[in-house]
């Protein structure tokens, strides 16, 4: 049983002065205003310190966990240590939910990453599914996103579904010329990022690329109604024209991953999607690959949820960001990390915002230096997990 005082509550309607919070077992027990759990005897005061008390960050895509298992092209680490080394990184940047985004895809003629083999991803999505009986430090969830040309892992995709090893599945395509690299020289440049491949390497590359046979609307929509049928959601990526926005929908998509453009995220709110786009967008100042500057469309109310897509650390700078650079709501801000995605993938009656009876997935944000946001608690289902101390 704890009590948190003197903190700054992050609520849907706004930000709440001058009141507790009582947790007790998992849960929020009671909101009261300040001195009325005062005489509580057995629970543990938390002083807030004058900061944020927020909710638990939900991550609905994040490939993180890639790096962490494959540091380096060739060097693969043990899963395990893998997981729980960062499990104790998210904890640290406030997520509590992750959704841990694994690819499935067919393969690479560039940043060949070992843990996207087949065996491997295997490996660990019965490592994700493990977690749920053994101690953990966050509620760990795996998101599939499943690459349209690699046919030969279809089956497998089913089986992860049917064994309910998976909570959210994304169709992508990353074919070059369209979705995320629509931009062929933009491509170009990324590829040579990566290697020393000539221009004639790169080119016989696309080539093949675009060449490759894909899954059919219909086989995209057999394994879609699969996912409905046990409640996972379906989100497609890379929308790059409302005609494909129209298109996923038509399979049961509720999300869209990245649209490419501003045209492209407004079609899909006034569709009734959820939109999302990458955290790290808003701290460098827009896409790395020349697409939606996600500030701009959150600005223009076009983006719901943040994700931190390869950067953990992105999603508490940016809500900050936003407030501070853009001038917007900071409550409205912590909606996109918070309460957003939770409703994208149904959990919002359990987790995403401070409510009395919802599960007590909790923050404390302070601010150093002076106004760089810290986090300096964290509670996961009513546990205190993580507790930091700055010192002067």
């Amino acid at each position: 049983m704890y009590v948190i005082t003197n903190g700054k509550i992050v609520m849907e309607e706004g930000i709440l002065n001058g009141f507790d919070l009582l947790l007790f077992g998992n849960r929020i027990e009671r909101i009261a205003r300040t001195g009325e759990l005062d005489s509580l005897i057995g629970a543990e005061v938390i002083d807030a310190k004058g900061g944020y008390v927020s909710p638990g960050f939900i991550d609905l895509h994040s490939d993180y966990i890639e790096h962490m298992a494959a540091p380096r092209s060739t060097s693969l680490m043990d899963f395990q240590l893998s997981l729980r080394e960062a499990e104790k990184q998210l904890i640290s940047h406030g997520i509590t939910t992750m959704y841990h985004s694994l690819s499935l895809y067919k393969g690479s003629e560039y940043n060949y990453k070992p843990i996207r083999q087949p065996e491997n991803v295997r490996k660990f999505i019965d490592l994700v599914d493990q977690t749920r009986h053994t101690k953990h430090l966050v509620r760990h969830r795996l998101h599939a996103r499943f690459e349209i040309d690699n046919l030969d892992q279809i089956d497998n995709l089913k089986g992860f579904i049917a064994e309910r090893k998976v909570h959210l599945v994304s169709f992508m395509d990353h074919t070059p010329g369209q979705g995320q690299y629509r931009d062929l020289e933009m491509y170009r440049k990324t590829i040579k990022g990566y290697g020393n491949m000539t221009d004639e390497e790169i080119d016989a590359m696309i080539a093949n690329r675009q060449a490759q046979s894909k899954m059919t609307i219909e086989g995209i929509r057999e394994v879609a109604e699969m996912a409905q049928e046990v409640a996972i959601s379906i989100a497609s990526h890379d929308d790059d024209s409302i005609e494909k926005v129209e298109l996923v929908q038509t399979f049961g998509a509720t999300i869209s991953e990245f649209p490419i453009t501003l045209e492209i995220a407004k079609k899909a709110k006034e569709q009734g999607m959820y939109t999302i786009a990458g955290a790290p967008n808003v701290m460098l100042g827009g896409s790395h690959n020349g697409n939606l500057s996600a500030a701009d469309a959150i600005q223009q109310d076009c983006i719901d949820i943040l994700c931190s897509d390869y950067y953990p650390a992105a999603m508490l700078h940016a809500i900050f960001e936003l407030n501070k650079s853009c001038g917007l709501d900071l409550s409205e801000m912590f909606k996109l990390v918070t309460i957003n995605p939770a409703k994208a993938v149904g959990l919002d009656k359990e987790i995403g915002s401070i409510r009395e009876g919802k599960k007590a997935d909790l923050l404390i944000i302070e601010k150093i230096d002076p106004d760089f946001p810290v986090i300096t608690a964290v509670f996961v289902d009513g546990e205190l997990v993580q507790k930091t101390n700055y010192r002067i």
